[in-house]
């Protein structure tokens, strides 16, 4: 099972800081090339840049939380629930994937 892992190309795990801005602002957000792609390939999906849709995430998370502690952290988690959304719903047979229930702040404190 490691040999999957540990074999990846280095280049997927190295960080890349890119300039963003939000409502103006310019911000740097440092990523990896996988999460970068990983976001690329949501955006896509939803069928507007990079830019726009962590511009969209930012705002809905400060409507939805009041703030916004480890954005960066964000950004990795909603990666890896979209790819887990993806193979919930290969798995499935799924042409159209469903979008994931949020998990209760409870579940998050244990």
């Amino acid at each position: 099972m490691c040999e999957f892992f540990v074999t990846a190309d280095p280049i997927l795990y190295e960080s890349r800081t890119r300039s963003v801005r939000i409502h103006g602002v310019r911000t740097s957000i440092r990523l990896e090339n996988f999460v970068w792609d990983t976001l690329s390939s949501l955006a896509a999906d939803e069928g507007m840049t990079t830019n726009a849709l962590i511009v969209q995430f930012h705002d809905e998370i400060l409507r939805h939380r009041g703030d916004v502690q480890n954005f960066t952290s964000f950004l990795r988690v909603t990666c890896l629930r979209f790819l887990r959304r993806k193979c919930d719903g290969a798995a499935a047979g799924l042409t159209e994937v469903p979008a994931l229930p949020v998990p209760e702040a409870s579940h998050l404190t244990h």
